[in-house]
């Protein structure tokens, strides 16, 4: 069995390893996109197949449309779980780029305030993507609700107004996420 060496992991190994990690990242946070509306199309099929005219008995809508604020709920503290990771690894990857002060010297990308808010301002449209899912998701699954459903559901019906309250609350959580963007230190 080969000895081992007591040497530091050298910097560009860490970077490089830190990098990878930021791109399976994105990568799982495009996918909750993918995720979400897999979940709202799967509630929308059952609130379609279960109509009344189907000649299902009366069936409790009013629980299968809070899976819509659930949905929106996972998504909103996924994206937030991640954006936080991301700022993590972008400022680790920030202090590696400055060591012997290598980011005056050569492009940094996580250490220079212009490509961070160049990455921001692009990244944001993952937000506001998610944004306009979550309010069409809501919006269609009310529309649903209140077509297929109008002797269960009026105005007054609890799920109708969880649903459009936690869809607002939804949207404006996603909006909100950018706050938490890294930024490097100046």
């Amino acid at each position: 069995m080969p000895a081992m060496s007591n040497k530091p992991v050298d910097a560009n190994y860490r970077y490089i390893a830190a990098a990878n990690e930021l791109n399976v990242r994105i990568a799982l946070r495009q996918q909750l996109l993918g995720l979400y509306t897999t979940l709202v199309l799967g509630l929308l099929a059952a609130m379609v197949a279960l109509r009344p005219e189907a000649g299902s008995s009366r069936v409790p809508v009013e629980w299968l449309a809070l899976g819509f604020p659930v949905a929106s709920l996972c998504l909103v503290l996924l994206n937030y779980k991640t954006e936080r990771a991301l700022t993590h690894l972008r400022r680790f990857l920030a202090e590696l780029e400055q060591l012997g002060n290598a980011h005056q010297e050569l492009p940094s990308y996580n250490s220079d305030p212009a490509w961070a808010a160049g990455t921001n301002s692009t990244r944001r449209l993952h937000d506001y993507s998610a944004a306009l899912l979550v309010a069409a998701a809501h919006a269609v699954g009310l529309g649903a609700l209140w077509r297929i459903y109008p002797g269960h559901v009026g105005w007054d019906a609890p799920a109708l107004w969880i649903n459009g309250v936690s869809g607002v609350a939804a949207v404006l959580a996603m909006l909100w996420l950018a706050r938490w963007s890294y930024r490097p230190v100046a």
